[in-house]
């Protein structure tokens, strides 16, 4: 088990819950704009986000998107620096921002090059330890420190079975990883004020970085496939990579580096990630519903309309449970379209509908904790089930600060 580290109000590792993390894509030195992108990205359910602060424009906004996303969005979150190049300027330049961050990303290849780079590496360790914050050891692939890629490279050529390149790469991450965090351990960063993660773009690469990490150290470990991609691949890459860890209990935080369409909703990570964690079972979000694809039996488009319009529902009605009602993230509902399936992922469910498909009667059984409650025909269907759905909520789920 890792050792615990905390962002904020956010524990980290350490048997905790995975903790969803985001990043945004504003221009930092505009306060309102990114203020506005971290508040949207908590509210979707990023419970840490990262923010570029690559200048001193950047770098003195930092208090001000922090004082606003308190005081005109009402949102409290761990907010993160991403250092590359300057950090070690920044943060003795602007104490105020070192102070007001949750934690500081630092990626030891881009802190310089020999003695440069151990001074301004201790730099930013040593801004850390002033400010009694965490650190992200954040190697990436594509930024990896050259002249240690170089000396592993030499040594591998002068072995008699020489690794391959890439795992050599890999190698050069995992080292570059823990020989600086145990660089900042010998300046004086505790133990548990450190989080590592080797971001890589190919899911093989991923998984074997991190499986070296976990055997080799207890740092929390924050997972990510960076340069994901756009659209169904990147999902899908992302679900991939992140679930095979996740699976054999690697990893304490995940973030999906998705690349938005231009404009597109940059929320698409976060929920992305929530619903990875509720797929694995690891976490629950929202409620869940379990709907069936469709085929010839299931030539009416009812219960697709159906099902999208009861997600919509519990989406909008969870901002209200989640206070009211926490309990009713666990709540399962079932719609399906046909007679071959449906009864009996009806009776799975919490609640569950089992919609007519071609040739049946037109009549819709419902079941509630596995038995059959009523029989749903005409059009009120929909609102009629909403109105049971929002009536087992109700009767499950125990307001919150009722006594059990």
């Amino acid at each position: 088990m890792s050792a615990v580290c905390r962002v904020g109000d956010v524990p980290v590792g350490g048997g905790n819950p995975v903790v969803v993390q985001s990043m945004t894509n504003t221009d930092t030195k505009d306060a309102v704009a990114t203020a506005a992108q971290v508040a949207e990205l908590a509210e979707a359910g990023s419970e840490i986000v990262r923010i570029t602060v690559n200048n001193r424009e950047a770098a003195a906004k930092v208090p001000e998107i922090i004082e606003r996303l308190r005081d005109d969005h009402g949102v409290e979150v761990p907010i993160v620096g991403d250092f590359h190049f300057n950090g070690h300027t920044l943060l003795r330049e602007f104490p105020e921002t070192a102070d007001a961050l949750a934690k500081f990303r630092i990626n030891p290849g881009n802190v310089g090059r020999g003695a440069r780079h151990d001074r301004n590496f201790a730099t930013m360790i040593e801004a850390a330890i002033e400010h009694g914050k965490p650190v992200r050891v954040g190697v990436n692939a594509g930024s990896l420190d050259p002249e240690l890629l170089d000396a592993l490279m030499e040594e591998n050529a002068r072995r008699a079975d020489p690794l391959s390149a890439d795992e050599v790469l890999r190698e050069a991450m995992v080292t570059s990883a823990l020989t600086s965090a145990a660089a900042a351990e010998e300046i004086g960063l505790p133990h548990d004020r450190i989080i590592i993660s080797c971001k890589v773009s190919r899911l093989p690469d991923m998984v074997a970085v991190y499986r070296a990490l976990a055997d080799r150290c207890d740092y929390p470990l924050h997972l990510g496939l960076t340069e994901a991609g756009m659209g169904a691949k990147g999902i899908i890459a992302t679900t991939a990579a992140l679930s095979v860890l996740l699976e054999q209990g690697i990893g304490d935080t995940i973030r999906a580096s998705l690349t938005p369409e231009p404009g597109g909703d940059r929320t698409i990570e976060v929920r992305t990630c929530l619903d990875i964690l509720q797929s694995l079972g690891l976490r629950s979000f929202r409620p869940e519903v379990t709907a069936c694809p469709g085929c010839g039996r299931t030539t009416s488009s009812v219960f697709q309309e159906l099902a999208q319009t009861i997600q919509a529902h519990l989406d909008e009605r969870m901002a209200v449970w989640r206070t009211e009602r926490p309990g009713a993230v666990d709540l399962h509902v079932a719609v399906m379209g046909c007679i071959v399936n449906g009864p009996g992922e009806s009776r799975a469910a919490d609640i569950g509908i089992s919609l007519p498909g071609t040739g049946e009667e037109p009549r819709a059984p419902v079941y509630v904790d596995g038995e059959k409650v009523a029989t749903l025909e005409g059009p009120t269907l929909a609102e009629d089930f909403i109105a049971m759905v929002e009536e087992y909520v109700e009767r499950r789920y125990a307001p919150t600060g009722a006594r059990a």
